[in-house]
C-alpha cells in the first residue's frame, strides 16, 4: 500500500512540477477549464464528454512528456548540441499537433450547438 501511496506523490509531484514551470501547461489548463465550462453550459452528451476528456487528457499527456524530455536532454547535454535541439523541436511538435487535434474536436463538439 505504501508502495501506491508513493507513486500517486510522485506523480502529484510531477503535475505541481509541471504547472510552476511551464507557461503552455497554464494556458492548456486554462483552456481545459474553459472547455469543461462550455461543456456544462451546452449540455454535452455523454459520448462528447468522453470525447473531451479523451481530448484533454491527450494534450496534457503530450505536455507531461515534452517537459520530461526537454528535463532530460537538458540534464546529459547542458551544451548547445544539433541532436538535443532536434529532440526538443519533436516533442514540442507532438504538443502542438495535440493542440491541433483538441481544437478541432473542440470545433466539432461546440460549433454545432450555437448553429
Amino acid at each position: 500500500m505504501r508502495h501506491i501511496v508513493k507513486s500517486f506523490k510522485f506523480a502529484a509531484d510531477g503535475i505541481k512540477e509541471a504547472f510552476q514551470s511551464e507557461k503552455n501547461m497554464k494556458v492548456h489548463s486554462l483552456l481545459m477549464v474553459l472547455a469543461i465550462a462550455l461543456g456544462i453550459v451546452l449540455k454535452l452528451s455523454s459520448v462528447e464528454w468522453a470525447i473531451l476528456t479523451i481530448t484533454i487528457g491527450l494534450v496534457l499527456i503530450s505536455e507531461f512528456i515534452n517537459t520530461s524530455l526537454e528535463q532530460i536532454v537538458d540534464l546529459v547535454s547542458p551544451e548547445k548540441q544539433e541532436k538535443a535541439k532536434i529532440a526538443k523541436d519533436v516533442a514540442a511538435a507532438g504538443v502542438l499537433v495535440s493542440a491541433i487535434v483538441a481544437v478541432l474536436i473542440g470545433a466539432l463538439l461546440f460549433l454545432p450547438k450555437f448553429f
